[in-house]
């Protein structure tokens, strides 16, 4: 992850901070009156990324690893995953003109 923009690494600390204050929330770690919509926007976050995954399946599969880390990767990221994907692909076209 250290080639990417400092926007996508604060994008993905977030989201990583919103899964991870809904897991707490959802286990009894939180005081109740602690970010309660936490686990709703995490499982909103969870849906629209998991539409993202058949919209964007050729970005999906360009990802250099595992097609199943890429797709757990778009579940978790969304587009913050597939972004940097984006670029590959044209990277791709130019070498092989």
């Amino acid at each position: 992850m250290s080639g990417l923009a400092p926007w996508l690494l604060a994008g993905k600390a977030l989201c990583i901070v919103l899964y991870a204050a809904a897991v707490g929330h959802w286990a009894g770690w939180m005081p109740s009156g602690v970010m309660p919509f936490a686990t709703t926007l995490a499982v909103v976050f969870l849906g629209l990324h998991a539409l993202e995954v058949p919209i964007f399946w050729q970005r999906v599969k360009r990802y250099r690893g595992p097609l199943a880390v890429s797709i757990a990767f778009t579940l978790l990221f969304g587009l913050l995953h597939l972004t940097p994907l984006r670029g590959s692909a044209e990277s791709d076209s130019q070498s092989a003109r």
